[in-house]
């Protein structure tokens, strides 16, 4: 079996003690972000399986979108990420 050679882990534990592994994140041609798949950027660019900068190249995102999607998680948890509820957890 051949795998392909890449920069950084193949796979992390995150705090509650499942495993996050690179086949685990959305496709790279996502279009479509559903508060699951942008929960699983975000694990894996704080547990350190991505970086800002791998996750901005891999999926086509701005800085900026990126950034509020780990704030939003930072401050109120992996729920503010649903489109639903960004304008409750905005900040005016």
């Amino acid at each position: 079996m051949f795998l392909k050679k890449i920069d950084g882990p193949r796979a992390v534990t995150l705090p509650n003690g499942t495993v996050l592994t690179r086949a685990d994140l959305p496709d790279p041609g996502t279009n479509r972000w559903v508060a699951s798949r942008k929960a699983r950027v975000v694990r894996a660019v704080q547990s350190g399986l991505l970086t800002a900068a791998e996750a901005r190249d891999r999926y086509d995102l701005s800085e900026e979108e990126l950034d509020q999607w780990l704030q939003a998680v930072a401050n109120h948890g992996e729920g503010a990420l649903k489109v639903t509820r960004i304008q409750k957890y905005r900040q005016v």
